[in-house]
């Protein structure tokens, strides 16, 4: 696995659920320019006081105005996941914001661009470990509109950048994240603790394959390294297939609380989520190393430690 040391490296997005623990952990060993709209200023001062330069700007029109353009690196994790049907501006930050950002970045050694397997199509069987070359046009969430459409332009943007300007690029479609910061998991489980039901979808398995925070560290390096032209189109994932429900009743237990399932076609939060191949990635960054029981016990305890765990 290729380690990050002593490189300089642009990171867009870095505010986000994924972003921000990874930002803490590139930053160790790393110079790391932080770019996003900083709305919050108290996270802009914790991430400054790690060392992290910010620069504040929107992709959707971006002001790279003293901004180095000499970074070894790109990560680009920023996105715009709005509700509404603002087609027009999830285009203009997710798709041209990504091309502008490659084009700023084009004497780098390599850039990695965040997807999502929401891209891909449902397939009928839901247990169906989905491949990179699998159909496209994932269906239309509720709580976003524009997001899967958008980020397949972003996809087609970053390919043709990475041609154009010459520069290796990785493009990752991330599953289901989880860790101490956030994803989908720690939201239900604060659900199940206000005694709220997690809602499904009716007559599907919800079957994902969640990926841990430390995975995610561990694996960055490595998906850098796998940056080439044409891009390399990776799923990011854990390696272990699990169903919503089977997950959301094991951190009940441990955590000794009550679960319940509601059953939602419309429900917006109930995940339409996918099972994704994992050949690929482990050929280019290897085994995860953290198991979802363990993840998901680490998650709780560090965002609860007031919850005594159940062995």
């Amino acid at each position: 696995m290729k380690a990050l040391k002593d490189e300089k490296i642009l990171f867009a997005g870095l505010t986000g659920q994924i972003g921000y623990r990874l930002a803490f952990y590139l930053a160790k060993d790393n110079e790391v320019w932080g770019l996003a709209r900083f709305r919050d200023e108290g996270k802009r001062r914790e991430l400054e006081s790690k060392g992290i330069k910010t620069h504040a700007t929107d992709l959707a029109n971006p002001d790279f105005r003293g901004l180095p353009d000499d970074f070894t690196y790109l990560i680009h994790f920023a996105v715009y996941q709005e509700g509404g049907l603002d087609f027009d501006m999830a285009l203009r930050v997710n798709a041209e914001g990504t091309a502008l950002l490659m084009g700023h970045c084009r004497r780098a050694r390599g850039a990695l661009v965040m997807s999502s397997c929401a891209i891909y199509d449902l397939p009928e069987d839901p247990s169906y470990p989905v491949k990179e070359t699998d159909p496209l046009g994932g269906p239309r969430s509720l709580h976003c509109p524009t997001y899967a459409v958008s980020k397949m332009a972003q996809e087609a943007v970053a390919r043709s950048m990475a041609r154009q300007l010459n520069l290796p690029t990785t493009i990752a479609r991330m599953n289901v994240y989880y860790g101490e910061y956030g994803g989908l998991p720690p939201w239900q489980f604060e659900w199940m603790l206000g005694g709220l039901p997690v809602p499904v979808q009716p007559n599907r398995a919800s079957i994902c394959s969640p990926i841990h925070e430390d995975d995610i560290n561990y694996q960055v390096g490595g998906m850098l390294a796998a940056a080439s032209i044409p891009a390399t189109i990776v799923n990011w994932c854990g390696d272990e297939a699990v169903d919503m429900r089977t997950y959301c009743t094991f951190m009940a237990e441990i955590a000794g609380i009550k679960v319940q399932f509601q059953e939602a076609p419309d429900d917006p939060l109930a995940a339409k989520v996918i099972v994704s191949d994992t050949t690929r990635r482990k050929q280019l960054v290897g085994d995860c190393r953290v198991k979802w029981q363990d993840g998901m016990r680490r998650m709780i305890a560090a965002r609860h430690p007031e919850i005594k765990l159940k062995p």
